[in-house]
């Protein structure tokens, strides 16, 4: 579905990506691995053009990505949750979801449908229809965020740290709605900082090491061997 050729991104001068490749098949749960700084979230804001390409391919579906605006990039169908959910915090969470969907032509019919798809995979939500987003915890607006996203139908959704700063059983609760989510037939890109949980729902690993894709292979190999979490991930 997704695949990234020697890919290369920077800040002004400042080099991010020292040409990656890596390739998400669909229906699969593909996670990215490594510390901070090492290119994770700049690979995402690369593929959903937020970030230009400097040099490289990417390429979903067969189209090439690089160039393109990223209101195009959610059109082909691909939703990026960023790190820190970044809610509309004046606005209901029927507000938010909603706004999702901004760019489909749905019916009303259609939109009314879809958003109770939403609440009917975040029941939570449902109970706060019309609550602002701001008043909500970190683990509602988690929720939020990606039930936002999920408006645009995506074939692929990337998440950037849905866990980070949530309890042990919001994060629970996160990671499973992100299999159910797969099993319905939607593509997942995920970072994620707790690897022990994105290895064990993954279908295969990529771990960046300054910017590079340092290793690569089935997530579950990957799992049990503790020497490459500790080189890498600092255990």
């Amino acid at each position: 579905m997704l695949k990234i050729s020697d890919l290369y991104v920077g800040y002004t001068s400042v080099p991010v990506l020292n040409g990656i490749s890596l390739e998400v098949p669909e229906g699969k749960i593909v996670t990215m691995l490594g510390a901070n700084g090492a290119g994770k979230s700049t690979t995402l804001k690369a593929i959903s053009g937020l970030m230009p390409a400097g040099f490289g391919s990417i390429r979903f579906g067969g189209a090439e990505l690089a160039g393109r605006r990223p209101d195009e990039i959610v059109r082909m169908g691909i939703a990026h949750v960023p790190e820190g959910r970044l809610v509309f915090p004046g606005l209901t969470v029927s507000e938010n979801i909603r706004i999702g969907s901004y760019l489909c032509k749905y019916s009303k019919a259609e939109l009314k449908r879809n958003m109770e798809h939403q609440f009917a995979l975040f029941p939570r939500l449902a109970e706060r229809r019309g609550q602002l987003a701001g008043t909500m915890s970190g683990g509602e607006q988690q929720m939020l965020s990606i039930a936002r996203a999920l408006m645009s139908k995506p074939k692929l959704l990337m998440l950037d740290e849905p866990s980070l700063g949530l309890a042990p059983v919001i994060i629970d609760q996160i990671i499973d709605k992100i299999t159910e989510i797969n099993r319905e037939g939607t593509t997942v890109l995920l970072i994620e900082q707790n690897a022990e949980l994105a290895l064990a729902i993954s279908d295969w690993a990529y771990i960046l090491s300054v910017g590079s894709v340092a290793l690569s292979g089935p997530s579950s190999e990957i799992g049990r061997d503790r020497s490459i979490l500790d080189a890498y991930l600092g255990g």
